[in-house]
């Protein structure tokens, strides 16, 4: 018995009227959410990122070569307001691993481009971080697992569209 069976069985004896699977779900996902992050932070620190710079260098490490985004294709991808894009783009620009580069198609607009440095630490922290997400998700078999990934998809398609 989890923490949230301890929450239905009370909820049903108080309120036997109400159907609180759906809160039982939800709680499952908002806990499980943070252990996630929070392994997945204890990573992250180790390669001095948090999960928002994680997230910049990852964009632009997946986007392929030569590992350069505008920032609207950055924020595009990130559903941030442009305020915090630029924060996080400053910050990595101040620990020299992102660039502001001027595009050459529009010399009034910048690209951000991942450094050398960049490149290197976004390398180590994804191979680190798949590791970490193979750890947390230990707890499921293989067929589990591609189970679960099939009922979240259709959940997130339900919510987002495809």
């Amino acid at each position: 018995m989890d923490k949230i069976d301890q929450i239905v069985t009370q909820w049903n004896r108080e309120r036997p009227d109400l159907n609180v699977t759906p809160m039982s779900l939800i709680g499952r996902v908002k806990r499980i959410t943070q252990h996630l992050s929070h392994g997945m932070e204890k990573t992250f620190a180790k390669h001095g990122l948090n999960s928002a710079s994680f997230d910049v260098l990852a964009t632009l490490r997946r986007s392929g070569s030569p590992y350069r985004l505008s920032p609207g294709a950055l924020l595009s991808t990130m559903m941030v307001t442009s305020g915090t894009m630029t924060n996080r783009i400053d910050q990595l620009v101040k620990a020299e691993m992102v660039e502001r580069i001027h595009n050459p198609e529009d010399g009034r607009s910048v690209i951000i481009a991942l450094t050398d440095k960049g490149f290197a630490v976004i390398d180590a922290a994804v191979t680190d971080h798949v590791q970490t997400q193979k750890e947390l998700m230990s707890g499921l078999t293989e067929d589990e697992s591609a189970a679960f990934n099939v009922l979240l998809s259709k959940l997130l398609v339900d919510f987002e569209g495809n």
